[in-house]
C-alpha cells in the first residue's frame, strides 16, 4: 500500500477528512506531523491510531534548520506522497527540493496566494470562487495546479457561509487528487 505523510498546523479538518476517506483504503498515513504542539488534529490522528510528530517551528534558529529537521522526520517513512493539509508554514528550498508533496489551498490560484486566501477571496469583487491542489515549489503558491473546484460566489452569504463552501470543497478535492497521484504515478 502506498504510504503518505501529512502535515497540519491547526484544527485538524481536512486530516480527519483523510483519514476518513484516504487511510486505510487507498494509502495508509504512516504519520501526521504538526508544527503546532497545541494542534487539536493531534488528538484526530491519535484517535485514527496515526502516529504523531510535533515539530515545533519556534525551536528552530532559522526556516532552513526547521524544514532540515521536517525533510529528516518525513524521510524516516520513506512516503509515496507528502500532503500539507493545512500547514501554515512558507517552506524553503530545504523542503522543496527534496520531498515530493502537494498543497491544499483555499482559492483558485493564481488568485490569493498566501495567508488569509478565504477572507481575502471572500472580501474581492471576485463572482467566483473556489479551491485549488497544487504541486508545492520553491514559489510560494506558485507550483502546478494538479485540481481545482470553483463556485459561484452568493452576495447573501456570511464569510461563514463563505468557509463553509470552501471546506466543503476542500474535502471533496484533496481526496480526489491524492488518490489521483497515486494511482497515475
Amino acid at each position: 500500500m502506498k504510504k503518505i505523510v501529512a502535515l497540519f498546523s491547526g484544527e485538524g479538518t481536512n486530516l480527519a477528512n483523510l483519514i476518513e476517506k484516504i487511510h486505510l483504503n487507498h494509502a495508509l498515513i504512516a504519520c501526521a506531523i504538526t508544527n503546532n504542539p497545541n494542534a487539536a488534529g493531534i488528538i484526530k490522528a491519535q484517535d485514527a491510531h496515526i502516529p504523531v510528530e510535533v515539530l515545533s517551528h519556534t525551536e528552530f534558529k532559522t526556516r532552513e534548520s526547521y524544514d532540515a529537521a521536517l525533510v529528516e522526520a518525513i524521510q524516516k517513512h520513506s512516503p509515496d506522497l507528502v500532503v500539507l493539509c493545512g500547514f501554515m508554514r512558507i517552506l524553503t528550498p530545504t523542503f522543496t527540493t527534496q520531498i515530493r508533496s502537494i498543497n491544499l489551498h483555499p482559492s483558485l490560484l493564481p488568485a490569493f496566494k498566501g495567508a488569509r486566501a478565504i477572507e481575502r477571496s471572500f472580501e474581492s469583487d471576485e463572482t467566483v470562487c473556489g479551491v485549488s491542489v497544487h504541486w508545492v515549489t520553491d514559489e510560494l503558491d506558485g507550483g502546478e495546479i494538479i485540481l481545482q473546484k470553483s463556485f459561484t460566489k452568493n452576495v447573501k452569504d456570511t464569510l461563514e457561509d463563505f468557509s463553509a463552501k470552501i471546506r466543503a470543497i476542500e474535502h471533496e478535492i484533496l481526496p480526489q487528487s491524492i488518490i489521483k497521484i497515486l494511482t497515475q504515478g
